[in-house]
């Protein structure tokens, strides 16, 4: 009987092929849909299935978990143009968030992409400003261990 160890070691094996999503840039291709040069296609990649008008896509951000997913789909909804956005971890092993994105009709599905990260980057920009502001007013008190 083989033991975990050695059931470990073989699910781990790099000899054992590994199923890879086949990345569709069909949209981007016809000119139809671009990304504005800011989003890395390296780090975001567009899933199969999106829709022929770019409303609807799905996207994979590579080495993301769910903090980003999360915070993410919270700023995209708060886009009055966005009627769905939802994210999910393909698995837990893996370091990958698949975001979907549904649109009304008026903006595309990468364009509410790209103001959700604008969006959010925005409100780290904020956040870390009002920090820094703080802490430099030295208005608080450290807690000695």
């Amino acid at each position: 009987m083989p033991s975990a160890a050695n059931e470990n070691e073989a699910a781990g094996s790099s000899d054992v092929p590994q199923a890879k999503e086949e990345v569709v840039d069909e949209e981007m291709a016809g000119g139809e849909f671009e990304f504005d040069g800011e989003i890395d296609p390296n780090k975001i990649q567009i899933l199969p299935g999106a829709s022929e008008d770019g409303t609807a896509a799905s996207f994979r951000i590579l080495k993301e978990d769910h903090t980003m997913g999360n915070a993410l789909r919270y700023m995209i909804m708060k886009n009055p143009d966005v009627e769905f956005c939802g994210y999910s971890i393909p698995h837990p092993s893996e370091a990958a968030v698949n975001l979907r994105i549904q649109t009304y009709g008026d903006i595309t599905a990468i364009q509410a992409l790209e103001k959700g990260l604008d969006d959010l980057m925005d409100l780290c920009d904020h956040i870390e400003s009002e920090f820094r502001k703080e802490v430099e007013a030295g208005d608080y008190s450290t807690v000695e261990p």
